[in-house]
């Protein structure tokens, strides 16, 4: 159960792919974490797919993350009357909080809270930013509109406020529903959707309290205005590209992206690439060249992961999809200057054993060349460092803990294991060595560098670098 590729594959569940059957085949093809959209099917539903995710892990002992992705405040239009009526640019368009069906003059939207955040020269996206509004006047219960780009309006389609700051949680009753259960099943990652200010994530985390890790979606652009306190404050990063580009102009999105992917690997925290980036294999079994490009450009960036949501949870061909995925990133990693790339953007290790550790294992396992880098962990922590550091050697990470095993099989290289902490040095190069040869990173006699914290098993003391050979220590595994 090598995985070949360093950058992660997150496939989203949903009716294309929620079998067995289709489940093994995209774990095989290279799926390493499955997301579960609350923002569609019913828990039942959920808790069938997460059955399904966990079978699976069994059969191939192998952790397997779950993302449970909250849908956060879809702010809709509610119903239009003839189910479409046809916005015309330069007439006016009144919004309001009466629920009447609306037509070509208004329509109901029923959330005050977005009229409580209007000002005069706002600017209002409807359906994905294919009508744009922008305001004359406004109240607590209306706003009077011109169209300034007009089109068919079709009912409960999403309305987006660029520029504006809502005073709403990130977390809506039904989020909170939803993550009480996700919590129940046990989820590894729970996903925060519409974050706008830190104070969302805290709120997010006070509720979880360290049973899940929490990733925030950013998809607003007044969560950018403060990103590195919304970095600072998660577990993990989502660049929410779909909704990041209906509120600011696309050009912006490719460099935003480049910005928050190389904060959190400063930062140390793992980041997912998202939405449409093989969108045309939702019903195609071939990307776009673009897309392929797309994907390629996370994969040089450094991003920890990068993510397929309707092309595996509803489209035609969602093996060929991670497939293709798959190739891509393994393309990209036969290059030289991606290589190179990692070297020139490795950031600064900060002042902290912890780093000045990681550092050397990075540099030591270039130097001699190894087989693989062992981690042994109980929180974590030293297999994020180290996969900070990017470096050219599998990361062998080795936990006592389930749920910590679960949770790094997001992280960049890393291959994560769930095994008994050593207890003497002996023991733990004879099982990290074991670990290497079982699981196809390394033979006898080639070399690993391990790190350790001693004395063993205390959280948050990684103080050892070991350089040790493949075998050592196997006459202490056969006795114990």
């Amino acid at each position: 159960m090598r995985r070949r590729h360093f950058t992660k594959i997150l496939a989203t569940i949903g009716p294309a792919s929620d079998s067995d059957a289709m489940l093994e085949q995209l774990f095989l093809a290279g799926a390493d974490v499955f997301r579960l959209n609350f923002s569609h099917g019913a828990h039942e539903d959920h808790r069938i797919r997460y059955e399904r995710i966990r079978a699976l892990e069994a059969r191939f002992a192998r952790p397997i993350a779950i993302l449970a992705d909250l849908q956060g405040p879809k702010l809709r239009v509610g119903q239009i009357q003839g189910d479409v009526a046809e916005l015309v640019v330069g007439t006016e368009f009144r919004l309001d909080l009466d629920p009447a069906p609306g037509d070509a003059r208004r329509a109901p939207l029923l959330h005050p809270e977005i009229f409580a955040a209007l000002e005069p020269d706002h600017v209002l996206l409807l359906d994905d930013g294919k009508l744009r509004l922008r305001v004359l006047e406004c109240g607590p219960d209306f706003a009077r509109t011109l169209v300034e780009v007009g089109g068919p309006l079709k009912p409960r389609k999403g309305v987006n406020l660029p520029g504006s700051m809502l005073p709403v949680s990130a977390m809506t009753e039904k989020d909170r529903r939803d993550l009480d259960f996700a919590l129940s099943l046990g989820v590894d990652y729970v996903a925060l959707s519409f974050v706008q200010r830190p104070e969302d994530v805290a709120e997010a985390k006070r509720l979880i309290a360290g049973r899940a890790a929490v990733m925030a979606k950013l998809e607003k652009p007044s969560a950018i205005a403060r990103l590195n306190e919304i970095v600072e404050l998660s577990d993990s990063i989502m660049v929410a590209r779909g909704d990041l580009g209906v509120e600011m102009p696309p050009e912006d999105v490719p460099v935003l992206q480049r910005r928050i992917v190389s904060l959190c690997r400063a930062l140390g925290k793992p980041v997912v690439v998202a939405t449409q980036m093989l969108e045309s294999m939702i019903e195609r079994p071939a990307p776009t060249r673009a897309e392929a490009s797309d994907v390629a450009t996370a994969v040089y960036e450094g991003a920890d992961a990068v993510m397929l949501s309707a092309e595996t949870a509803s489209g035609a061909f969602p093996l060929e999809a991670v497939s293709m995925m798959n190739r891509i990133i393994e393309r990209v990693q036969q290059d030289t200057d991606y290589w190179a790339q990692l070297d020139r953007t490795r950031p600064e290790p900060e002042a902290t054993s912890a780093d000045a550790i990681s550092a050397s294992v990075r540099q030591t396992a270039h130097t001699l060349r190894a087989a693989a880098i062992a981690t042994y962990t109980t929180s974590g922590s030293t297999t994020i460092r180290i996969a900070r550091e990017r470096p050219e050697a599998p990361i062998l990470s080795i936990t006592p803990r389930e749920d910590i095993a679960r949770r790094l099989t997001l992280v960049w290289g890393v291959h994560s294991v769930r095994a008994p902490d050593a207890n003497s040095m002996e023991e733990m190069v004879a099982t990290a060595g074991h670990q290497a040869r079982i699981d196809g990173f390394a033979e006898d006699g080639d070399r690993l560098v391990i790190t350790a914290g001693v004395p063993f098993g205390t959280p948050g003391a990684t103080n050892l670098m070991r350089i040790a050979r493949v075998g050592e220590g196997s006459d202490h595994l056969r006795r114990s």
